[in-house]
């Protein structure tokens, strides 16, 4: 059954967990969506872990419609959802819902993304009323590396956690169908997946959260830059994939291959006719 953000929150009211990866292009969608994933994010994340960069806040909005429109032809059942990158949303209600409707209208994505909690409460607001379904984010928002010094767990501190809630429900309140909660100790992320009637999809929030979201490069162990402490690793594929890389490279310099069976043939007396 196709996903959408009604059954994602008709999900949580029936206790079932939501599990999301995060993809930036065509074939990596088409495999991660017949897995059965319940959504696909196509996140800023791919500033990092795609283009490079150090951080997410270079990422642009041609950046996310380019790589949205590419997962959105390999996804079939997930729920689409793309970010809003670093300024897009931040100068204006107006700004918002502009941006908002060319990652749904040009990206042909399902849902949008944003991070922040009461700052942003009247652009999720308009979005929302523009008829686009809105996830929110708050915790560890990696556009506000800046102001937090690097990627640090929040919600330590007794008035960051009040005020993490506070956002929560702002965000519920503004209309958002679910909320991302990144880099939180996990009972604070308990209390506000109980304090809320949409889902919370954790990534380093801990087990509470209603589903889990992982960038699929950690999760395979695909880039070796850094690994977060939430981030399990399923598979190798680093690993094996830089072993095949080097197979190939001896067996080309090797002229092993290719072999017979990997080239086309002529007919011999089409061929005598060539000298």
């Amino acid at each position: 059954m196709k996903n959408t953000s009604s059954t994602f929150v008709s999900a949580k009211q029936k206790g079932e967990k939501l599990a999301m990866l995060t993809a930036y292009d065509y074939s990596t969608a088409k495999l991660i969506d017949a897995s059965g994933i319940d959504g696909i994010l196509v996140g800023d994340s791919l500033g990092m872990v795609c283009l490079g960069y150090k951080d997410t806040l270079s990422v642009t909005m041609e950046d996310m419609i380019h790589h949205t429109k590419a997962v959105a032809r390999g996804t079939m059942n997930a729920l689409l959802v793309s970010d809003m990158p670093f300024m897009s949303y931040q100068t204006s209600v107006y700004d918002a819902v502009k941006n908002a409707g060319r990652l749904i209208q040009e990206g042909n994505a399902e849902a949008v993304k944003l991070e922040g909690g009461t700052l942003v409460y009247e652009q999720i607001k308009a979005i929302v009323r523009a008829q686009i379904p809105v996830m929110g984010h708050i915790g560890l928002t990696p556009q506000s590396v800046n102001v937090f010094g690097g990627f640090k767990v929040q919600g330590k501190e007794d008035s960051q956690a009040k005020k993490i809630i506070e956002d929560a429900k702002a965000l519920e309140a503004a209309g958002v169908f679910s909320i991302v909660l990144e880099g939180i100790p996990s009972r604070l992320a308990e209390i506000i997946t109980n304090s809320i009637s949409i889902p919370t999809i954790g990534i380093g929030a801990g087990k509470y959260c209603d589903g889990q979201i992982l960038v699929y490069q950690d999760m395979l162990s695909m880039f070796p830059d850094f690994k977060p402490k939430f981030v399990k690793s399923y598979a190798n594929m680093g690993e094996s994939m830089s072993t095949a890389f080097k197979s190939y490279i001896s067996e080309v310099k090797q002229s092993v291959f290719p072999d017979e069976e990997h080239s086309f043939k002529i007919n011999d007396n089409i061929l005598s006719k060539l000298y």
